[in-house]
This record gives structure tokens, sequence and C-alpha cells, in this order.
């Protein structure tokens, strides 16, 4: 099977963009070569950029004082474990403390670093982070994988409150999740929303169909049209019925 989500508003969009930076950084943070490395660094930037945000940290505080309260309400009731729910909770404060104790703007560590900013700019052109370019740039990819991980560490330090929030918000709005099953009817499916609205739609089908959703939703109706697989034409209807599952995910209020 494969699932693609589908973010419905700007704010699950920037978390959702933030959890694939965050994922790609530690995998590149984790290897040894200095490419591998050179990659996690121009991650690091983009990181910095959609982290940069001026509203997200206290988007993201409103968001857990939000999930935090709704989950309290739980308490005492039989269908739930006291010890899960402690635990989530004891993340979302947890969480909530980290960003709180951020100063400044967000990102501003690296904003303010001379060199790095240097090397960003030049990432920026085609072939620009060259040896001759910028020797000192080179000299530090010569460092010991261990010497540059550390160097990685501290300039992505900051950054990780806001990648445990998010971690914990996506968790939360993931499984709190309504399925159904329907069939796009000759690759094409709508439906009337009647007024609810998700905030994340997760479609999943069947790896073995050659088709990709396209969705285009509002609080009134879900379109999905699903095109074929083909990376070099222009985007045809897939004509066949595809069966898929649709969850609705909303975070609790």
């Amino acid at each position: 099977m494969i699932r693609y989500e589908f973010p419905l508003n700007e704010k699950v969009r920037t978390w959702l963009r933030l959890e694939d930076l965050f994922e790609r950084m530690n995998y590149f943070l984790s290897g040894e070569l200095s490419l591998e490395h050179h990659a996690a660094l121009t991650t690091l930037f983009e990181l910095n950029e959609v982290a940069g945000r001026p509203d997200l940290k206290s988007e993201l505080l409103q968001e857990l004082e939000r999930q935090k309260r709704a989950l309290a309400c739980l308490h005492n009731n039989p269908a739930i474990s006291e010890q899960a729910l402690d635990g989530i909770l004891n993340e979302i404060e947890q969480a909530a403390s980290s960003l709180l104790s951020l100063t400044g703007k967000v990102g501003m560590n690296l904003r303010e670093n001379e060199w790095l900013m240097s090397i960003k700019q030049r990432a920026g052109m085609p072939g620009g982070t060259c040896q001759f370019d910028l020797p000192s740039y080179h000299y530090w990819q010569k460092q010991a994988a261990s010497v540059r991980r550390a160097s990685l560490g501290a300039w992505l330090a900051p950054l990780l409150p806001i990648s445990d929030a998010i971690k914990i918000l996506l968790h939360l709005l993931r499984e709190n999740g309504r399925k159904l099953s329907f069939i796009a009817h000759q690759g094409t499916f709508q439906q009337m929303q009647g007024g609810r609205a998700a905030q994340l739609l997760r479609v999943t089908l069947s790896s073995d169909l050659a088709c990709i959703p396209e969705l285009g939703a509002n609080k009134y109706a879900i379109n999905i049209r699903f095109i074929n697989a083909n990376y070099a034409a222009k985007s045809t209807i897939f004509e066949f019925d595809v069966p898929f599952d649709l969850t609705f995910c909303t975070l609790t209020t």
C-alpha cells in the first residue's frame, strides 16, 4: 500500500514540510561521508527558512495548550488508558516548556553566523560550493565525521523544540482520523462535505495501481482524480476503477 497526505490548511502544510525536512536532516546527519553532511547542511538551511516563520512558535504553543486541555478531559474515562493519557500529556508539557525556553527569533543562531550564511549563499548557485569557491568549507568537509557531526548537531539544536512539538501534534492529528473506503469510478471521485472540515486527508491505495491521486478540497466538497503514473507525458486520467481508503484527520478542539 502507498499513502498520500494532503494538508487542507497552511498550518498543517507547514508542519508536514518541517517533518519531512527534519527526517531528511536526521538521515544525512547520521552518515559518515562528507557528501552526506553537505546534504545535511543544505537541509538545515531549508529548515531554518521554514521554521523562521514569525508566528510558528506561538502557533505551536497555542495548539499544544489546546490539545492538553482537550486530552485532560478524558481522565476517568474507562475507555482510555490513564497511563497512556498521562504519557502524552507529559510529552506535551515537555514540548511546550522547551518551546518557551527558546529566546529570540527562531533560527537566529544560523543567520548571525557569517560563515554559514556565505555557504548558504553559494549553495543556491549551481556548483557554487566547489573547493575553490569556499576553501574554508572544503577544510571543514575534510575534518573527521565526528567533528562535522558535532558542528551540525550544535547548529540544529535550537530547532529541536520545533521538531518535538510537530511530532506530537502530527501524531495526534493522524490518530484522530476517520477512515472510509471508496471506489473512484474511471479514475474520478467526488464527495460532498456538508460543511465538515478536516485538516488532513490521507489517501491510501495499492502500490500495484500505476496511478497517482490529485486532490482538491474545501469544506463543501472533495474532488480526487487519479492520473496515470507517466513521468514524461502530459497528465492523463487513469481510466479504470480505483479502490482506495480516505481518512479524514482533525485535531480535537
